[in-house]
């Protein structure tokens, strides 16, 4: 960073895990480093509700190059924090297997495997079955909602996908932001909980201070949006987006937790082609999530602060019947279970890591529920793109590179531009 800003305060808006990691690698960098977030701690708003699906599959190389790197840091999550900051958030490498459909045919991003390295394997649908017992292997598209009759109509074709052996989830999803924050504030990064930023001053163009409910005001030199579905309420504060191609809008969503008599042991599914995904939780269960699939209603929300936090009987058992159509010995439950969250959904479902055209004021927004895998390597690139423009260099004419310290990939930070052309290749969902 610039000498403008040596010894100067970078105040961090979130503490999710996206936030929580920035704050590391700024204070890592010997930045002083103030998170503010209005909930009691860190983890609390949307990471809390992520599935944490640590997976490869996405429409850009930037995109399989990020996830790469990313899951080298939760192999290695204790070295990664650098610190001891008590329980550890785990990885359970189960493997996932992306399900052929249409939408994203294996034809279109196997080759960002082979280009990064991702190691994988090709399923036919009688090594499905093999691999995952008591699957159903029949081919469904389009997702139909349950009260369509074409919904419990015989297969009358089968499928197989692709294996990722390296992929699958964290075991606790806010436990892990609570390491970051932890690792953050014993690198001196300082947090401060129920704090509501209520505006973004500048002169000149640029930052110079946010200001509390409180009435408190904190000066700075950078600050960075990581303010999850907030994000778009502190972009209005700091008066930026003139500029931006692609938008971003918050989207309620639901995930369902279902018990398993015997549990789960096989690998995450995500299967667009009935419109759902799921993977084992530590413990026993199954854990159920939705893949946005046309018929059903996106639930965007203008107003995170009102969405309603209880699961709803219909999406629970859409959800969940969509899975046990994929496995038949599934038992759908009579009443809903689980947690509903709300994501910062980009218009092309990719996110944005950028500068913005108020100097000194950055973006880690735009998330759409895909991201909690990439947290370990986002406080990296943020931090280099943060030292790079306050340093002079035009990211906007001449994106930044980053060099991934683990795999030594070099990704084209441009890919994650508020200015990008809409990656149009994405599959419209989560699963990015």
């Amino acid at each position: 960073m610039a000498a403008k800003c040596l010894g100067a305060d970078v105040v961090v808006i979130g503490a999710g895990v996206i936030g929580s990691s920035i704050a590391l690698e700024l204070a890592r960098a010997g930045h002083r480093v103030i998170v503010l977030d209005r909930a009691p701690g860190a983890g609390q708003g949307s990471t809390s509700a992520s599935s944490a699906v640590v997976r490869f599959n996405f429409s850009t190389t930037a995109g399989v190059a990020t996830s790469w790197e990313a899951h080298f840091g939760w192999l290695d999550w204790a070295g990664h924090l650098g610190h001891d900051v008590g329980d550890l958030a785990m990885f359970r490498k189960s493997g996932l297997v992306m399900l052929d459909v249409e939408t994203a045919p294996r034809t279109s991003w196997l080759p960002l495997f082979n280009e990064i390295g991702v190691p994988y394997e090709e399923w036919d649908s009688a090594t499905l079955a093999e691999r995952v017992p008591g699957m159903d292997v029949g081919r469904y598209w389009p997702p139909k909602r349950l009260d369509d009759e074409e919904f419990w109509q015989d297969s009358h074709h089968t499928l197989g996908g692709v294996y990722t052996p390296d992929a699958g989830y964290v075991s606790d999803p806010s436990l892990a932001a609570v390491n970051l924050a932890a690792a953050a504030s014993a690198c001196g990064a300082e947090f401060r909980f129920r704090s509501t930023v209520t505006a973004v001053e500048k002169a000149g163009g640029r930052v110079t201070s946010v200001r509390l409910s409180d009435g408190a005001r904190i000066p700075c030199a950078v600050v960075v949006n990581a303010a999850g579905p907030w994000s778009g309420v502190v972009n209005r504060l700091a008066g930026v987006g003139s500029d931006f191609t692609v938008g971003v809008r918050p989207l309620r969503q639901e995930v369902a937790h279902v018990p398993v008599r015997e549990g789960y042991g096989g690998p995450v599914v995500a299967d667009m082609d009935l419109g759902t995904y799921f993977r084992g939780e530590v413990g026993g269960g199954l854990l159920v999530g939705g893949t946005e699939p046309e018929c059903d209603p996106m639930r965007w929300t203008d107003d995170p602060d009102a969405a309603d936090i209880h699961p709803t009987a219909a999406v629970f058992e859409a959800q969940v019947t969509r899975a046990a159509r994929r496995l038949p010995g599934l038992t759908v439950p009579n009443r809903a279970r689980g947690v509903v969250g709300v994501y910062d959904v980009a218009d092309d479902w990719t996110p944005i890591y950028d500068r913005s055209e108020l100097e000194g004021f950055y973006l880690a927004i735009g998330t759409s529920g895909n991201q909690f895998k990439n947290a370990p390597v986002v406080g990296q690139l943020m931090t280099e793109l943060i030292n790079q423009v306050e340093n002079g260099v035009d990211h906007d004419a001449s994106p930044v590179r980053f060099r991934a310290p683990r795999t030594g990939l070099e990704i084209d930070l441009g890919a994650f531009s508020r200015k990008r052309d809409r990656n149009t290749a994405n599959s419209g969902t989560v699963m990015g």
